[in-house]
């Protein structure tokens, strides 16, 4: 293990500092200073390498974390990184992007703050790039076989990158005019700069992966045609269909998906002209939903200048310590302080949205609200309670529905399930032989390690299909959930 005292002798948790909020509003960098290696080594070493790791069961990856841990404290940069790729293909992205569940299950929070795993990873990636660990490895043997992955997120990458190392011919179809998924066009830059992104992509064209941009699977390439020409067909299009609040005014110019918003600002972010942008500068900015995205509209609100920002929460505020209904190692739902949250504006729960109401010009003006009641088991406006909160523009983060699926489902016949996620049965495979489906499209909205859990399973199971047997692993299984007990 780690220093063997390590957990008596350090008992604080200790995090990076994040630049100062003045500073980062200037720019679009990420939002953590260069961590101090003296403190990364105390934390890594507060690590207990307990007899039962329950943070490998909080992790979908599986992630050996006191195995990492123990040579990040012995300064074994190396094979550190080498443990946390045998389970995890883009380290880079979860240390930054994943809310951590593995923090949750550590034995260590039982009684003390969980060890910060998530940024010993992440030093461990920075660490490898750094140094040119972090090399192509392309397969030793092709085996002919041929197979689509549609979709660059996360899922889709972990797929396309087993796959490719497996010995296939991957090519990757995404319909924007970059890969990347929502790691390019919907995470802003200061919570994962984009050259993070691209330093993988670079190792995966090494490998052998291709990538074809601006091809929309099912528009400009059927699907039916698509699967005739590969092998095996993956789908990791991600559940992209945003959650919409159906109230009077909805249709007002200035009310917005905060997707619309978020892709915007990414596109000027990486050079590009964007038409007519949806931009807060000087405006009253409301966000509706109290998620990751809607604190990324937060952020990004701040640093276009907004005149005040303000984020409505329809539901209780959480509280800062673990519930009894979510007791440990289970992810607890608590009140956290985002970095979008630290830079300003209000925050209000209990919030709920009545309607858009325009002004003169037929533009979105304020929003009503009134404070939420529960009735039988329903959160509903409590009358008499009603207000107005000035609003030039409105972003909605409520969450998303599952994939767009009228072209997947019109010209594969593939169900869905009542969620609206593409049906799979325990080998990711839909009911078409040969297509098989990876992270939102088939699970609904969830983490980014989910995805990648998912990709890489998923790849194991084309490889199967493909080979009638695979060395690849399988972290999950389709009907696999959350941690729980």
């Amino acid at each position: 293990m780690a220093d063997p005292k390590g957990f008596l002798t350090t008992k604080a948790r200790e995090l990076p500092p994040r630049r100062p909020v003045s500073v980062r509003l200037m720019d679009w960098k990420e939002v953590y200073e260069q961590g101090d290696t003296a403190v990364l080594k105390r934390q890594a070493g507060r690590c207990m390498d307990c007899g039962v790791p329950f943070c490998h069961q909080g992790c979908p990856l599986g992630n050996l974390i006191p195995e990492w841990n123990d040579l990040t404290w012995r300064e074994e940069g190396r094979q550190a990184i080498e443990r946390l790729h045998s389970t995890n293909n883009f380290p880079e992205f979860t240390g930054r992007l994943c809310p951590a569940p593995c923090e949750s299950a550590c034995v260590l929070a039982i009684s003390q703050p969980a060890v910060t795993i998530k940024q010993v990873e992440v030093s461990i990636i920075d660490q490898a790039f750094s140094n040119g660990w972090v090399q192509p490895q392309p397969p030793g043997r092709l085996t002919g076989k041929t197979v689509a992955v549609v979709g660059s997120g996360p899922a889709g990458l972990a797929a396309a990158q087993q796959l490719t190392r497996a010995g296939h011919t991957v090519a990757v179809f995404e319909r924007d005019d970059r890969i990347g998924g929502l790691l390019r066009y919907g995470i802003p830059d200061f919570k994962m700069e984009k050259k993070h992104l691209d330093l993988r992509l670079a190792q995966m064209t090494a490998e052998g992966t291709r990538f074809r941009a601006g091809v929309n699977i099912g528009v400009d390439i059927t699907w039916d045609d698509l699967r005739a020409r590969y092998d095996a067909v993956v789908v990791a299009t991600g559940a992209l269909v945003p959650r919409d609040l159906p109230v009077p005014g909805r249709d007002l110019p200035g009310v917005h998906f905060a997707m619309e918003y978020l892709v915007q600002q990414n596109r000027t972010g990486a050079g590009d002209t964007v038409d007519s942008q949806i931009t807060a500068e000087g405006k009253h900015v409301v966000v509706l939903g109290g998620g990751d995205t809607g604190a990324d509209c937060i952020g990004t609100a701040h640093r276009q200048l907004a005149a005040s920002v303000t984020n409505l929460a329809i539901g209780r505020q959480p509280g800062t310590e673990r519930p009894e209904h979510q007791p440990w190692p289970m992810s607890a739902t608590l009140f956290e302080v985002s970095s979008a949250h630290e830079e300003g504006g209000t925050r209000e729960y209990l919030a709920s949205t009545i309607e858009f109401l325009s002004n003169e010009a037929g533009e979105v003006r304020a929003i009503r609200v009134a404070e939420t009641e529960y009735l039988d088991g329903r959160r509903v406006p409590k009358a008499g309670t009603e207000r107005e909160i000035p609003a030039d523009l409105v972003l909605l983060a409520l969450g998303f529905t599952g994939p767009e699926s009228a072209e997947l489902t019109s010209q594969l016949h593939v169900p869905l399930d009542g969620r609206s996620n593409v049906v799979r049965d325990g080998n990711y495979q839909t009911s078409r032989e040969g297509v098989f489906v990876a992270g939102d499209a088939g699970r609904g909205q969830s983490l980014i390690v989910w995805a990648i859990a998912e990709g890489r399973a998923a790849a194991a199971a084309v490889d199967r299909f493909l080979e009638g047997e695979t060395q690849l692993p399988a972290p999950v299984k389709p009907t696999d959930h959350a941690f729980a007990i």
